[in-house]
């Protein structure tokens, strides 16, 4: 008895031979850069990346963005296209109905959590980017407007304060991101501006079924635009 009992200290006692593990590999962030630039438009419809040149760009090999590829084209971020290019995948009228649909619901749920949560500076941040996308709106100014368009979502979908929820929804906007860019001309980024002070309004009053009706008028706007630009 003495002798199992001596057995067990012992395997309780036992270390493994860990060794520390970096924060972040080449891969991680190459992913996560690409990732960003997806998602504040920096990469739009009908551009074309190239492993080699985006090996070049970020000074690495080519193995971590091959690996940082794959990984987005899986999220349904990237395309592959002719040869070794990738791109943003095209934009049928099936898949914006099946996105509008899911933001819908996805976003609405998080925009009424968010009201039971957010606080003053979150509320005054929203109303820096509404600023900032009218003026960008005013000159039709893509880059500008695209980046201060998702901060401005985001910020309300931070405050939902759920990991899960934000990731699904960052998945979602890999996908549509980067189409608003193409709303330049439509006159939707003035007639989003208008929802998102609604938005902004219900927040503060902590009105999540206002501010969900709110976000859903926002999808719909923009899905009804790009429907009249996609074939």
């Amino acid at each position: 008895m003495q002798e199992k009992a001596g057995a067990a200290r012992r395997m309780q006692e036992t270390k493994l031979p860990l060794h520390p593990v970096a924060r972040e590999t080449v891969q991680d962030r190459v992913y996560r850069e690409l990732r960003e630039m997806i998602l504040n438009g920096e990469l739009v419809p009908g551009q074309t990346l190239t492993i080699q040149g985006l090996a070049e760009s970020f000074q690495v090999s080519t193995m971590p963005v091959r690996e940082a590829l794959r990984r987005l084209t899986a999220e349904q971020a990237l395309t592959v296209l002719a040869g070794r290019s990738v791109g943003i995948p095209e934009l049928t009228r099936a898949r914006l109905a099946d996105l509008r649909r899911v933001r819908r619901e996805v976003e609405g749920l998080a925009v009424s959590w968010a009201a039971e949560r957010i606080g003053a500076p979150e509320l005054g941040r929203m109303a820096e980017l509404i600023a900032q996308m009218q003026l960008a709106a005013d000159q039709r100014d893509g880059r500008r407007y695209v980046p201060a368009n998702h901060d401005f979502h985001f910020t309300i979908y931070r405050a939902a304060d759920s990991a899960v929820l934000l990731g699904i929804i960052e998945s979602l906007w890999l996908q549509i991101g980067p189409y608003f860019h193409a709303l330049r001309a439509s006159g939707n980024w003035h007639a989003a501006n208008a929802t998102h002070r609604s938005m902004l309004v219900a927040l503060g009053r902590r009105d999540g079924a206002a501010a969900a009706a709110a976000l859903s008028q926002d999808v719909d706007q923009a899905a009804l635009a790009l429907d009249g630009l996609v074939g």
